[in-house]
């Protein structure tokens, strides 16, 4: 309104003018103060201010509520007149002034609110955009994460994959070098160790038993051989236990070092005794010489007198040691009964090379024939033994005899008969190979049969002998020498080894075949057909027992061995033996306890100690109770009868 806003000029003028510069307190009233008090000269108004009162209280009067004016009309009364026109002017226009003021927050509050609301729901919106992209950009994030993280992984994984695929390559390749190397360390020291067993061995034949230099009479090497014989053995033993492992050890190569320098002294020392002799035979022969002169001289001298030779003595010098062959007439027998097995094998050749079909089932049909009658044979005896026998015999009669359903004679061929002969002695030698070698009572009643069939048929007990000596040197007895040039698998197979894929049998089963195979010949030689004829004598008895003994303890003995098949053959027909022989034999286990088991013990190693002491136990046991026991198995004829 116009004339309001002449109201606030006209105060503003007065506030800027010299009157209104004067203190003014309306409590001064209220006090009992005197608005005047203390000024110097009391402040006029002008003319022009009445006016103005005027204007202001008329102005308010109409834009005063009525209550308001009843309480300033009041006010106005109760003041002095010229106080109470200013003061009431002074406080309307304050209570104006607030009123409006109160007025003007009430809306600003209004509309501070109504912006705070606004503001808020804006902000409110935008927290939540803010949320929602918040949350869409971290649902981004955690994908772009995971589609790095899995991709990451794939790699991860794939380099890991590539690195194992690349260690297992390389450990592969190592591995093979490895292996390579081990084997090839393995071949070196097995090629060294078998040069200086060889290099031993071949040493060993410079030193003959029987050798006798032949401008050296008086020189005896039969020391130096049984010596030589002894380093044999313990290199034989070995090379078992080597062949047993598949590679030497470091033992091994050292004791093979040590076997080889003592060869290798031996042969030296031999040598040195050769010379030794060459110059004692030198100064013996200038010393004969001399004489030899001298008696020219006296012959001269003496023309009548017929002259004396000097005589010397040249007696033979006892040998020391024992045996290391055997007896020429031994070797004699064993040779002709190889050469007779070699006659019959060559006598059926027709049989076995025909390559006619027909020919091939006779020839199947007789080996069966021959075989399995043996291969039935066990510890039953009685009517089901003397049938098996009456079969073997009937087809070595050339009757006609059942096998596998069909009709067998060895009158089908010409060579059926040396054929089965053959093949019947090869079988009964390898039940006990193999039979015996694992049940030994099994070795009486194929001993039983094997010795009717023998009476009645020598040529097959010829033949029993000649496989058993092959596959068993030392049911000789003897022992092979290693002759210059063998290989050594060719040795050990002479030995009585079994080698397949250059990889010899361990010892443990090769004296368990030998085993067998002495004990089927302990049992053969003591026992008889009981349905024979008893007017006809043994044709292998305990004469050839007593042969076999005396002749293995004439001879240097093996490690191992020779303990193991003196406990078998002691043990099966020791009974037999001591009741035909009774002083002489107890003699000769007598000789075995203090003589020859020391000699045994000598050349035995610790790891094989166990047939050592099986032997010392049973010798130890029948000279206590001067008994020697049936063997285990063992029945009296009259058992084969029932």
């Amino acid at each position: 309104m116009p004339s309001e806003r002449y109201r606030w000029e006209t105060l503003e003028a007065l506030k800027g003018s010299s009157k209104g510069q004067l203190s003014y307190s309306r409590d001064w009233l209220l006090r009992g103060e005197d608005i005047l008090e203390g000024c110097r000269s009391p402040p006029k108004l002008s003319s022009y201010s009445g006016w103005v009162l005027d204007r202001v209280i008329s102005q308010s009067l109409q834009e005063t509520p009525l209550s308001r004016i009843y309480l300033v009309s009041f006010h106005l009364m109760v003041l002095p007149s010229k106080v109470t026109e200013v003061e009431g002017c002074i406080w309307m226009y304050e209570e104006v002034h607030r009123l409006k003021g109160k007025e003007g927050l009430r809306q600003r509050q209004e509309q501070q609110e109504q912006v705070v609301r606004a503001v808020s729901d804006m902000a409110s919106e935008q927290l939540k955009r803010f949320d929602e992209l918040k949350e869409l950009k971290q649902h981004q994030e955690y994908q772009d994460l995971q589609e790095v993280m899995e991709k990451s992984s794939r790699e991860a994984q794939g380099q890991q994959e590539k690195l194992k695929e690349e260690h297992r390559h390389r450990a592969k390749i190592l591995n093979l070098k490895l292996r390579e190397a081990e084997q090839q360390r393995q071949r070196q020291e097995e090629l060294e160790r078998l040069r200086k067993e060889e290099e031993v061995l071949q040493l060993n034949q410079q030193i003959d038993p029987n050798y006798r230099h032949k401008d050296l009479p008086r020189i005896d090497l039969s020391g130096f051989s049984n010596r030589g014989n002894q380093i044999c053995g313990l290199v034989s033993g070995l090379i078992r236990t080597t062949s047993e492992r598949g590679f030497p050890t470091q033992v091994d190569v050292a004791n093979t070092e040590r076997a080889l320098q003592e060869m290798r002294g031996l042969i030296s020392s031999m040598q040195q005794a050769i010379a030794t002799a060459l110059e004692e035979k030198r100064k013996r022969e200038e010393e004969e010489e001399r004489e030899r002169q001298k008696e020219l001289q006296k012959q001269e001298q003496l023309k009548a007198q017929t002259p004396v030779p000097a005589q010397h003595p040249r007696g033979k010098e006892q040998k020391e040691g024992l045996q290391v062959k055997a007896e020429e007439s031994t070797m004699q027998w064993y040779q002709q009964l190889q050469d007779a097995s070699d006659q019959c094998v060559a006598s059926f050749s027709g049989l076995t090379d025909c390559k006619d079909n027909q020919v091939k089932n006779i020839r199947m049909d007789l080996q069966k024939a021959a075989s399995i009658p043996v291969s039935q044979i066990s510890s039953i005896a009685g009517s089901q033994l003397r049938e098996i026998f009456d079969k073997i015999n009937n087809l070595l009669s050339g009757k006609s005899v059942q096998s596998g359903g069909r009709t067998v004679s060895v009158t089908q061929h010409p060579q059926g008969l040396d054929f089965v002969y053959y093949k019947l002695a090869e079988k009964f030698v390898k039940q006990g190979e193999e039979e015996v070698a694992s049940h030994h009572e099994a070795a009486f009643p194929i001993a039983v049969v094997a010795s009717g069939i023998w009476e009645l048929h020598p040529r097959v007990g010829d033949l029993i002998l000649a496989h058993l000596h092959k596959k068993c040197p030392y049911s000789v007895p003897f022992y092979p020498a290693f002759k210059e040039g063998t290989p050594i698998e060719e040795y050990q197979r002479i030995l009585g080894y079994q080698v397949k894929d250059s990889k010899v049998e361990q010892q443990d089963n090769f004296l368990k075949r030998m085993s067998g195979m002495i004990r089927l010949y302990a049992a053969i030689i003591q026992l008889r057909w009981p349905y024979g004829n008893k007017q006809v004598i043994h044709p292998h008895g305990l004469g050839h027992g007593w042969r076999w003994l005396a002749q293995m303890l004439n001879m240097e003995p093996l490690s191992d061995v020779t303990a193991t098949l003196l406990f078998d053959f002691l043990e099966v027909c020791g009974n037999a033996l001591m009741k035909h022989y009774q002083v002489q034999f107890w003699k000769m286990l007598l000789l075995i306890r203090e003589d020859y088991f020391h000699r045994i013990e000598a050349i035995t190693i610790s790891g094989q100690m166990g047939s050592l002491m099986r032997l010392k136990q049973f010798l130890e046991k029948c000279l206590q109770r001067k008994e020697i026991p049936l063997p285990k198995g063992y029945l009296p004829s009259s058992f084969w009868r029932s």
